[in-house]
């Protein structure tokens, strides 16, 4: 063992022993080495599976058992509540033996949960950018008692927050928190995936006086196995697939070859996700199989969701979840035999994510390309009859493969919109505030050091004419009847656009959501069923 493990806590290192680890990773070392002997943020990036997340927490807790803080000490940041709920497992697991409390808080998080840590605020909280959000719009005057002692704040999957306003968000409230709890907390990021780490140590210790130690670390060499197989889409009606016994190629492909094993098949659309799993679990229903799909994907309600992750953690059942980017991200499924990937993913940085939910426990990552592509016309000229789709996964693997290229944080760009939403969120929960005052508080905030003086006043103004803000008899500012509507939309804790969704519920029980309903009457694809609609709700 290292000489850092004499440094953890007595309940890590029993943790450590119990979990049979031989040595600490390299990372896990680097890691302790930064925390505890430096005042430095930190920037973490290794493979999936490379033990980060315990890289992190294992000096962290145990600096917490050596003195307790008295209010909320670690913010952990994770970008999806699949990823918050499984590592409120594990960091449960890891923290009950020394006694240090861990709390979530997202929307699909129990009120009774929430109040528990409002009365005692303690330990480690994780919760999502948007519920922070919130947590700041409503519960402004008890952010002193709740985070008056954070001493950490730390951002998974950091690479996820870095191409849009999101990670611009995500320090504005840190900095915005720590300056209402008069706190400086040390920023520690976590990623696989980062394409340019210098300048994300930069994005990270933005507004903290601190530089960002990124260390250097060893990892041998992984071994892949990658397969490409290109199909033409094949349209069949229900009828020729049960009299006939015919089925669409590329599906068939996926079905014939997750049978009896833990798989997981990736698309790039939730709609695309519904077709997939009504497709497979057709199939199951024509041969007299058992259906053995499940759905992941952000418009599935709670308990959808939590079915899926359950049941694909649970080593026994040999099961297909299709999913989108939802369980790309940190959540370890366990013994994950492949993965399946219809098309080819938006960028490099997702292949990788979704390669390394395979590969654990010692085997080797796998990943099967489906590339499913409209047939060409008899007379098309030659660019219709080339695989775009194919010939796009290929380049996305060699791009990795020959020159390590992963998409680079988008980090000068003017986030208009952004200082607009955090210049609403701040009236909003201090209430009036001189012009003067606003520009102060959102201008120092140092992910904005590129909009000028001149710029909040062109943005006022025009928030002011356009009913967004209205101006007291003081001179003060305060949220205008148009911007309470805008601020009393639960999606304005995002900063990313969203279509207005209904709720499908079946009954009592809520299945979804979805856009533009169709007539009463007719048919909609969701949690991998199909369901006739009764009535749709525009109230």
């Amino acid at each position: 063992m290292s000489d850092v493990f004499g440094q953890f806590a007595p309940f890590v290192r029993e943790y450590i022993y119990r979990n049979r680890w031989e040595s600490l990773r390299g990372i896990q070392v680097a890691a302790a080495e930064v925390i505890f002997n430096t005042d430095d943020n930190l920037l973490l990036s290794a493979s999936t599976a490379s033990g980060k997340t315990e890289a992190a927490f294992f000096p962290i807790i145990s600096r917490f058992y050596e003195a307790m803080p008295l209010s909320v000490g670690c913010i952990y940041i994770g970008p999806l509540k699949a990823l918050i709920n499984d590592q409120f497992e594990r960091l449960t697991d890891l923290c009950e033996e020394g006694d240090i409390p861990v709390w979530h808080w997202h929307g699909d998080v129990s009120a009774s949960h929430k109040s528990m840590l409002l009365k005692n605020p303690s330990g480690i909280l994780q919760i999502t950018p948007e519920s922070l959000e919130a947590m700041l719009l409503h519960r402004h005057s008890a952010i002193p008692k709740l985070f008056g002692d954070l001493r950490f704040v730390v951002i998974d999957e950091v690479h996820s927050l870095l191409r849009g306003d999101r990670g611009g968000q995500t320090i504005c409230l840190i900095e915005r928190l720590s300056r209402l709890a008069g706190v400086n907390p040390r920023r520690i990021g976590l990623s696989a995936t980062i394409g340019d780490p210098e300048r994300v140590g930069e994005f990270l210790s933005l507004g903290t006086g601190r530089v960002t130690a990124i260390p250097g670390v060893f990892a041998p060499a992984a071994s892949w196995r990658i397969s490409m197989e290109h199909f033409y889409v094949t349209d069949l009606t229900m009828e020729q697939e049960q009299e006939n016994g015919f089925r669409d190629p590329g599906f068939k492909y996926i079905y014939d070859n997750t049978k009896d094993r833990k798989c997981m098949v990736f698309v790039n659309s939730r709609e695309e996700c519904e077709t997939v799993t009504t497709t497979l679990r057709r199939y199951c229903e024509l041969d007299g199989e058992e259906d053995r799909f499940l759905i992941h994907h952000g418009n599935l309600s709670a308990s959808f969701r939590e079915t899926a992750e359950e049941v694909m953690k649970d080593a026994e059942v040999m099961a297909t979840t299709v999913t989108t980017s939802t369980l790309e991200l940190g959540i370890d499924i366990g013994k994950l035999e492949r993965a399946f990937q219809i098309d080819a993913p938006w960028t490099v940085s997702s292949f990788l994510q979704r390669m390394g939910r395979t590969g654990r426990r010692g085997a080797p990552s796998e990943m099967w390309f489906v590339m499913r592509e409209d047939p060409p016309e008899i007379r098309a000229l030659m660019p219709a009859t080339i695989p775009w789709e194919l010939i796009q996964g290929i380049a996305l693997v060699q791009l990795y493969l020959e020159d390590k290229w992963v998409e680079p944080p988008r980090l000068d760009r003017l986030p208009y919109s952004l200082v607009y939403h955090q210049t609403m969120s701040t009236i909003a929960s201090c209430g009036e505030m001189s012009p003067a005052a606003v520009a102060e508080r959102i201008l120092t905030l140092k992910y904005f050091h590129r909009v000028t003086a001149d710029d909040m006043k062109v943005l006022l103004n025009h928030l002011i004419n356009t009913g967004h803000l209205e101006t007291t008899e003081r001179g003060g500012l305060i949220v205008g009847l148009k911007g309470e509507r805008v601020i009393n939309n639960f999606r304005f804790y995002g900063v990313f656009t969203e279509s207005e969704e209904f709720t499908v519920r079946s009954e009592s029980q809520e299945i979804g959501t979805i856009v533009q309903p169709p007539p009463a009457g007719e048919k909609i694809a969701i949690a991998g069923h199909v369901w006739v609609v009764d009535e749709v709700d525009f109230g």
